[in-house]
């Protein structure tokens, strides 16, 4: 692969905020942090523009937030502040791979981070500065997912890179069901008829709209990143019908 070039040359990677846990129950797990901002790293060596927006469930939810008696809109903004944590966090390891970043918040806190500018965020990007996004779209009742992709759009992101803990989009639930399937490539319809849970309802209608496709993958698989980013098949592609 150290020949090959890329196939997309501006990427959006959504990484939930589970993804930093690792094998704890909460909070941040540094070494698996660091294994992911080395994943990131690889893929800026291929002089690839790189946006990231990450979740904050390590830390707290929203929804469950809720369910514990906060009022929804308080428990979106302590998510959201969540994810800011985790921006940082991972960008300070990516940092310390050599690679210069940028985290913008859609909730202002200039001691900590940019505001989000849209095209501040651009330049940066051509300037091969990786920008996190946190803050989510900075509303209630917005997913991370409607995050990534409503800054995917507003960067002209090639392809929206959703890194998960399992290898794609399956038939039914593979942890409860020996027999389910990997579907490897699907259309936007296909997901919203099926309601299959690749990413909320409101991303990937705003994804559809502007046929931003979107790739789903194991992100504990090594160089897989760097995999999707020079167009192999791995996970599941959801796009365009005509495309699928």
């Amino acid at each position: 692969m150290g020949d090959a070039q890329p196939r997309y040359h501006r990427v959006m990677v959504k990484l939930s905020g589970e993804a930093l846990m690792g094998s704890q129950s909460f909070g941040i797990e540094p070494a698996v942090v660091r294994k992911i901002a080395g994943e990131i790293a690889d893929v800026a060596a291929l002089e690839v523009q790189i946006a990231v927006v990450v979740g904050g469930g390590n830390i707290i939810r929203g929804v469950s937030a809720h369910e514990q008696g906060i009022d929804r809109i308080t428990g979106d903004s302590m998510g959201m502040l969540a994810t800011v944590i985790n921006a940082l966090a991972l960008s300070s390891a990516i940092e310390q791979m050599g690679v210069p970043t940028r985290v913008q918040t859609a909730i202002e806190m200039n001691e900590v981070a940019e505001p989000f500018i849209r095209r501040r965020a651009i330049r940066h990007l051509e300037k091969g500065r990786i920008v996190l996004f946190a803050g989510g779209t900075g509303n209630p009742f917005f997913t991370t997912d409607s995050a990534a992709a409503l800054r995917a759009n507003e960067i002209d992101a090639e392809i929206l890179m959703k890194a998960t803990k399992v290898d794609g989009v399956y038939t039914s639930d593979p942890v409860t069901n020996a027999d389910a399937q990997l579907i490897p490539r699907l259309g936007f319809g296909e997901v919203l008829q099926r309601g299959l849970r690749v990413m909320d309802a409101a991303a990937i209608s705003l994804c559809m709209e502007s046929q931003i496709p979107i790739q789903i993958f194991n992100v504990r698989k090594p160089g897989i990143m760097k995999q999707v980013v020079l167009g192999e098949n791995v996970g599941s592609w959801v796009g365009p019908v005509e495309d699928a």
